[in-house]
C-alpha cells in the first residue's frame, strides 16, 4: 500500500471527523470515552491540530489548548456527565440557569449540577466546534487520570495533595497557593511558571466574567470523571443529540426569523427602496468611524503616536461606547438586537442623516441625499456554515405583501465581508484581500471580482492578495494540510465564513434576487498565523495591535460606499 503524505493523512482525518460527527447527529448519542468517542479522538490525534500544541504528547497536559477550549465552553463543563445538544428554541422553566461561553455566542442551560444543554442555532459548524472541544477535553482528561494513581492503583502523593487543596482554595495564603500550583504542575507535567500562567489566565476570567471554575477545579473534575467511568458504566459522560437537531441542518428557521426582523425594520423606517450596503463585521468599527469624532470631544486631539493620529484617536475612544452609541442613535443609527436565536445583532445607518456629523480629518465620507442616500446594514459575525443560511435568507426578496402580489427584490448595492483570519504568507496584524474562496472538504470553490485593491490601504501596511481557504473549524487544521493548500491553491489565509457567504451571494445572483454587478468586497486582518509557533489562536487575542488593521479595513470599505 502506498504511504500517504502528511497532508493526505490530515485530509483523511478531517473527512473522517466530519463523517463521524454527521453520523452521531443521526444516531442521537455517544460516549466520549466509548468507541464512537474514541473514533472522534483518533481523528483529532491523527490531525494533530496546531492550535492544540502538545495534545499528542502523553507526558504533558496541553495548557494553551485548554485555555482556548475552556473559553469556548460553558462554566463547569468539567463536572458534566450529561450533555444535550438540541434545536429547541427556548426554555420556559425558570430553574434552568442560562450560562454563556466567554468567547462563543451560544445558548447553554444548566439543567442540574452535572447536566448541561446546548441549544444549537448556528448549524453544522457549531456541532463540529463543540464535538472537537469535547474530544480534546477527553484526551487531556485521560492524561490527568493517568497521573492520579501509581502502578499499584493507589492515589499518588500529588493527587492526594490536590484533593486536600480542593476544600481550601478560597482560604489559601500566597505561600500555600504557590505550593498548590507547584504540586499541580507535577500532575500536569508542566513547569511551575507554565502552570502559574494558565492558573492566572483562567482565574482572571473566573473573577471578572464567572466564565470558568478555575484551573484547580477543572483539572480535579476532569481526572475524577474519567476515574469514575472505570468504576461504573453509569458514570460515563454521555452526549445526546435530540431528533429535532436535524432541523438545524436541513432547514433555515433561525435565518428566516433573523432576516425577517431586518426587512420589517427597513420597511418601518421607510428605507426599503434605498440602495442597501451590507457589511459583515464587528459592531463597533463602523459606528466609531462614522460617529466617534463627533461624540468624543476630549479625544479629538489624538494622544500618543503623532504619525498615526486616526488609530491613536480610535484607541482613545475605545472606552466611550455608551457616549458614542447615544450620539449615533440621534443621528441615523438604529440598533437591531437579535431576537431569532441566530446570535447575530445588527445595526442600520441611514446616511441621509449623517451630513451634519463632523468626521475625523482622515475619514473622507460624503453623505448621500434623498432616495439615493445609501443605507448601511452592519451585521455581526456569523459562525462558519451559518453564514450561508443568514446571507441566503437576507438576500431573498421582501416578504410578499397581500396588496402587492409581486415580490420586491432587495436593492442591494454592495456586500462587504470584513473579518479575522489566519494568515499563511505573513504575520499577525497584516491584511488579506480574497480573490476566491475554496471550501475545505468539498468541491466548492468560488471566484469573484473583489472591489478592493491593495492601493486602497496605507502604503506601509503589508497586503496579501489571493485565494482563501474556508475551513471546517478553527481546531480542524494542521501544518501539513495548510502548507499543501498554500502550495497547490496559492492561498494566503484561512477563515470559516467567506466561502459560505459567497455561495449564498452566487445563488442570489443566479436566482435574480440581486444584480450581477453587485459590488463584492472581502478583506481580512490576520488575527493569527497557525504556521508560526506562538502565533496560533491559542496564544490569545491581538489586543491594541488589532486596532490599526481593523479600522483601516473599515475605513476603506466605508470610503468605497460613501
Amino acid at each position: 500500500m502506498q504511504d500517504l503524505t502528511g497532508s493526505q493523512k490530515a485530509r483523511v482525518a478531517v473527512r473522517n471527523f466530519k463523517t463521524i460527527a454527521n453520523a452521531l447527529a443521526l444516531r442521537g448519542y455517544f460516549r466520549p470515552s466509548g468507541k464512537m468517542g474514541q473514533a472522534l479522538a483518533d481523528c483529532l490525534i491523527a490531525l494533530s491540530p496546531e492550535i492544540y500544541g502538545s495534545m499528542n504528547d502523553p507526558r504533558v497536559v496541553e495548557l494553551k489548548g485548554l485555555e482556548y477550549v475552556i473559553d469556548r465552553l460553558p462554566r463547569s463543563i468539567e463536572k458534566a456527565t450529561r450533555l444535550i445538544l438540541t434545536e429547541e428554541e427556548q426554555f420556559s422553566a425558570p430553574s434552568f440557569e442560562e450560562i454563556f461561553a466567554l468567547k462563543r455566542r451560544r445558548s447553554c442551560y444548566r439543567i442540574s449540577e452535572t447536566e448541561i444543554c446546548f441549544v444549537i442555532t448556528r448549524g453544522l459548524s457549531e456541532i463540529y466546534d463543540i464535538l472537537t472541544h469535547l474530544s480534546f477535553l477527553n484526551i487531556e482528561a485521560k492524561k490527568i487520570r493517568n497521573r492520579m494513581t501509581d502502578e499499584y492503583g493507589n492515589f499518588t502523593i500529588e493527587w492526594q495533595a490536590l484533593d486536600d487543596a480542593m476544600g481550601k482554595l478560597d482560604s489559601m495564603d500566597d505561600r500555600q497557593l504557590d505550593k498548590a500550583i507547584w504540586n499541580l504542575s507535577l500532575i500536569l507535567g508542566r513547569s511551575y511558571q507554565e502552570t502559574r500562567n494558565t492558573y492566572e489566565y483562567l482565574e482572571g476570567n473566573r473573577v471578572q466574567a464567572n466564565s470558568n471554575s478555575g484551573l484547580f477545579e477543572i483539572v480535579y473534575h476532569l481526572g475524577t470523571r474519567v476515574y469514575r467511568e472505570k468504576l461504573a458504566a453509569e458514570n460515563y459522560l454521555i452526549v445526546y443529540m435530540t431528533p429535532s437537531l436535524i432541523n438545524v441542518i436541513s432547514h433555515q428557521r433561525y435565518g428566516q426569523k433573523w432576516s425577517g426582523d431586518i426587512k420589517r425594520q427597513l420597511k418601518e423606517l421607510g428605507l426599503d427602496g434605498r440602495p442597501l450596503h451590507i457589511i459583515s463585521a464587528n459592531l463597533h468599527s463602523v459606528v466609531n468611524l462614522v460617529y466617534g469624532y463627533a461624540a468624543s470631544k476630549e479625544c479629538r486631539i489624538a494622544p500618543g503616536n503623532a504619525g498615526d493620529p486616526l488609530y491613536s484617536f480610535i484607541l482613545c475612544i475605545c472606552n466611550q461606547k455608551r457616549e458614542i452609541i447615544e450620539y449615533a442613535l440621534q443621528n441615523g443609527l438604529y440598533e437591531l438586537p437579535d431576537r431569532s436565536g441566530a446570535h447575530i445583532d445588527c445595526q442600520i445607518i441611514d446616511t441621509a442623516q449623517i451630513g451634519a456629523v463632523p468626521m475625523h480629518p482622515e475619514v473622507k465620507l460624503a453623505a448621500g441625499t434623498g432616495d439615493d442616500a445609501p443605507v448601511i446594514l452592519v451585521m455581526d459575525y456569523a459562525f462558519g456554515a451559518q453564514a450561508f443560511e443568514v446571507m441566503d435568507c437576507l438576500l431573498n426578496p421582501f416578504p410578499e405583501d397581500p396588496e402587492q402580489p409581486t415580490e420586491t427584490p432587495m436593492n442591494v448595492a454592495s456586500i462587504s465581508i470584513m473579518g479575522k483570519a489566519g494568515i499563511l504568507t505573513g504575520s499577525k496584524g497584516e491584511i488579506m484581500l480574497a480573490t476566491a474562496h475554496v471550501i475545505e472538504e468539498t468541491s466548492d470553490n468560488y471566484m469573484f471580482e473583489n472591489d478592493l485593491d491593495a492601493a486602497d490601504f496605507d502604503a506601509d501596511m503589508p497586503i496579501h492578495v489571493g485565494p482563501m481557504i474556508t475551513v471546517l473549524g478553527t481546531s480542524l487544521q494542521n501544518r501539513d494540510m495548510l502548507l499543501r493548500f498554500q502550495h497547490s491553491w496559492r492561498t494566503v489565509g484561512l477563515e470559516m465564513e467567506g466561502g459560505h457567504y459567497q455561495r449564498a451571494i452566487s445563488a442570489a445572483i443566479i436566482k435574480g434576487h440581486i444584480p450581477r454587478d453587485v459590488k463584492i468586497r472581502y478583506v481580512y486582518y490576520a488575527s493569527d498565523n497557525p504556521l508560526e509557533s506562538g502565533q496560533t489562536l491559542a496564544a490569545g487575542e491581538m489586543g491594541p495591535e488589532g486596532i490599526r488593521p481593523t479600522y483601516m479595513a473599515t475605513k476603506v470599505i466605508l470610503e468605497r460606499i460613501l
